[in-house]
């Protein structure tokens, strides 16, 4: 167990930053990206856990069919709650309606 967590840090973390660091530096280019901490917060929990999933799904799942579908779930689950925290598809409390 103490692996699974070592290996996320060595390898998941410096992945998230480098992915954060895409809207921080478009932030400074355009007026059009306007990001608070808690949107780099939240963003950064999101990619982390997924990543998290991934792992543990490349890990735990034996059969190559079940890891893939495992990993299109893992993916489409993330977009669709960032697709919802950034435009409000589904009008939910989350994304401010």
């Amino acid at each position: 167990m103490i692996y699974f967590f070592k290996n996320m840090a060595t390898r998941i973390l410096p992945i998230v930053a480098l992915l954060l660091l895409i809207p921080y530096s478009a932030m400074h280019v355009t007026e059009e990206i306007n990001w608070s901490l808690t949107d780099f917060i939240v963003m950064g929990t999101m990619l982390t856990m997924t990543g998290i999933l991934i792992s543990f799904i490349h890990k735990k799942a034996e059969r190559p069919i079940t890891r893939r579908l495992l990993f299109v779930s893992a993916v489409l689950f993330f977009v669709l709650i960032w697709a919802e925290l950034a435009v409000g598809v589904f009008g939910t409390p989350f994304a401010g309606n």
